[in-house]
């Protein structure tokens, strides 16, 4: 082999181990985050390509989980603070929007399919109505 192949080879090789290094990287930092009823976005929804939002819906809270290149981005709600659930639906998927009874800014969710934003809604109404007649305040 030449001087100017192994190069050649060195090169596509260090490329290869970089383009498999971001790949690992991205399926990692996609896994779910947690056990339960956690709603993935779809990748196909804008902002959702890379790291697609995770949404964890719990007898006591909602989580809405965001992994990024380095950290995350995470926000939970307690039920009792959930004021409404809106569903904006579109031709093939659709965004949820949560809003809180404290003012604070609502979680909104882009590109989860109709039957887990559907889901997502009843899961948080049915939580709240147990939530409620075991007489908590």
């Amino acid at each position: 082999m030449t001087g100017e192949s192994q190069w050649v080879w060195g090169s596509a090789a260090a490329g290869v181990f970089v383009v498999a290094l971001l790949a690992w990287w991205i399926w990692r930092k996609s896994r779910r985050f947690a056990d339960g009823d956690v709603f993935v976005a779809s990748r196909f929804s804008a902002g959702n390509r890379l790291f697609p939002t995770q949404v964890l819906i719990t007898p006591t809270s909602v989580v809405q989980y965001t992994p990024r290149w380095i950290g995350r981005q995470e926000e939970t709600i307690h039920l009792a603070h959930v004021a409404s659930v809106r569903i904006q639906t579109g031709a093939l998927l659709s965004d949820v929007r949560i809003e809180t009874t404290g003012g604070t800014d609502p979680i909104l969710c882009h590109g989860h399919h109709k039957r887990d934003a559907d889901r997502m809604k009843n899961l948080i109404e049915g939580y709240q109505t147990e939530y409620y007649r075991q007489g908590r305040v």
